[in-house]
């Protein structure tokens, strides 16, 4: 960010600059200030850096237009994973996230989507957010609640997110659940970048 290196030098100004009590011969000069300020900067610039390294839990379909930000410690299932989605599990208690882009060559609505979803689950209960977002939840018949967000792009197609947990631990898993079905967004395909600039944004697109 832009302003990065200014806020990381604040903390380093304002202590320069009160409750100093040495006398003035002790104070820093010019040069090292400059020099420490450039230092508090320098480093500012590599965290951010590292923040942005290949291992940062964001994923990011461009070819598919959406993006995920998944739990930390998750591992990718690279067998069911593809270029449409991918699949994410917690290694250690049977909980697992699927995020994929799928056509809608039919040309349903979201809601026709959802009523072919729903008949596959028990006990389904959500609601629309316009006409282009679906938030629910269901039980798979085995144990398991699905936590469920289907976002339809302004071409038609459709990014369902599912997270499905054990039932015994939906304490420990609604939280996660809900923050990253709150993390998932779309925003316009690279390929398709021109075709969707020309038409109007989906109520729930993001810029990338």
């Amino acid at each position: 960010m832009k302003h990065a290196p200014l806020a990381a030098c604040l903390p380093f100004l304002l202590l320069a600059a009160c409750g100093r009590t040495e006398p003035v011969a002790d104070m820093p000069s010019q040069e090292e200030l400059a020099a420490a300020a450039n230092a508090a900067a320098a480093n500012a610039i590599s965290n951010q850096q590292a923040d942005e390294t290949p291992d940062s839990r964001n994923y990011v379909n461009l070819d598919r237009g959406f993006s995920v930000t998944l739990p930390e410690g998750w591992v990718m299932d690279k067998g069911a994973s593809n270029d449409d989605g991918v699949v994410y599990e917690d290694p250690g208690a049977g909980a697992d996230v699927r995020v994929f882009w799928q056509t809608n060559d039919d040309d349903q609505t979201l809601q026709q989507i959802v009523e072919a979803l729903s008949s596959g689950a028990e006990g389904v209960d959500g609601d629309f957010v316009g006409d282009n977002e679906y938030r629910g939840t269901a039980n798979d018949g085995e144990g398991n609640n699905v936590a469920v967000r289907l976002l339809r792009q302004p071409d038609g197609s459709i990014v369902t997110a599912t997270f499905v947990y054990p039932e015994m631990l939906s304490e420990q898993y609604q939280g996660i659940a809900e923050k990253l079905l709150d993390s998932l967004r779309v925003f316009a395909p690279r390929d398709g970048a021109e075709q969707a600039g020309a038409s109007a944004p989906a109520d729930n697109a993001a810029k990338p």
